[in-house]
């Protein structure tokens, strides 16, 4: 029985492709022929992953707290995958565009989702769960620390009170580690200490995070940015992803998580600290921070009311 032309073909492909590995492609079809079928099960490891939810008390909305930040730790996995295409690929528009515009895809995604966490478990079994949490806290994602090293440079990631000096004077990735703006946002509030949240976060990821800083100095989507030829630097779609990214990272998805912490936390006539004791009043909302990636792609007035609008139609009562 002769074999389809086709077949043949990929067979030669296949030859060639690993003879020139120093492979026996007859090993390799011996293989194929007596490996089971792929089954969806198998190739998402879906027992594994139904698997690792491991509630620490019996109130059934924490389950649907640790499955979003499952779901959440996931995204910004595949955030990090297209940034370090990106990096791989070095200074080149037109797929930095494509690549930051699925960023920005993932981020709708998680934003849009975030009602889920807003209105999607009862505040009672809220409190009384996430007491069971401390000290942790979503502060301690080192993946979105990680996001926010790629895609900037990083003096972008100083307190801005610091940040004035550093640009006046430069200093190292460590002397502005010292300084990196979500230190604030992990003191106690009524000493001015590190949290214990802030503490072990430091030990387990300061060094790998100074690390990623060391490599991506010039290498951040910043840095790629002005690498780019003055005419590809004024691409209107690459522009516009990166503006997106910077609202997305520093508006809307704190801003999410600041309408979630005021259903939760914030009561009358007192607030409630957050898990861990973070100073979230302070820590979220953009307006304090001015946290932005890419100033010179907005103008000063957009910069001076950073966050603002967003904070006034939805907290508009709540915000002085």
């Amino acid at each position: 029985m002769s074999l389809p032309q086709p077949i043949i073909d990929r067979i030669k492909l296949l030859e060639e492709k690993y003879t020139a590995m120093g492979q026996d492609l007859i090993s390799y079809l011996d293989g194929l022929l007596y490996a089971d079928v792929c089954t969806y099960w198998d190739y998402i490891h879906l027992d594994t992953l139904l698997s690792l939810q491991h509630p620490r008390t019996k109130f059934p909305d924490e389950s649907v707290f640790i499955m979003y930040h499952q779901v959440t730790e996931l995204y910004f996995k595949l955030s990090l995958h297209e940034m370090q295409q990106i990096v791989e690929r070095g200074p080149d528009a037109a797929f930095m565009a494509a690549r930051i515009d699925r960023i920005n895809r993932y981020f709708a995604v998680l934003t849009s989702s975030f009602d889920i966490m807003v209105d999607g478990m009862e505040p009672q079994q809220f409190q009384k769960f996430r007491m069971s949490l401390l000290p942790a806290s979503g502060f301690q994602s080192a993946q979105y620390r990680t996001i926010e090293i790629y895609s900037t440079d990083f003096i972008r990631l100083v307190d801005k009170d610091a940040r004035e000096r550093f640009e006046k004077n430069p200093g190292s990735i460590e002397e502005m580690f010292e300084h990196i703006y979500w230190k604030a946002g992990a003191t106690e509030l009524a000493t001015g200490k590190k949290t214990l949240t802030l503490k072990q976060f430091e030990e387990k990821y300061a060094k790998t995070l100074m690390e990623t800083a060391h490599l991506l100095k010039s290498t951040n989507l910043w840095a790629l940015y002005k690498q780019l030829s003055p005419a590809d630097q004024q691409r209107e779609d690459l522009r516009q992803a990166l503006r997106q990214l910077d609202v997305n990272v520093n508006i809307n998805w704190p801003l999410v998580h600041y309408k979630s912490a005021v259903r939760y936390l914030q009561a009358d006539p007192a607030d409630i600290a957050a898990t861990g004791g973070t100073n979230w009043q302070k820590y979220l909302p953009p307006r304090f921070q001015k946290r932005i990636f890419y100033p010179s792609l907005w103008s000063a007035e957009e910069i001076e009311n950073w966050g603002r609008a967003w904070v006034e139609e939805v907290f508009a009562d709540r915000i002085k």
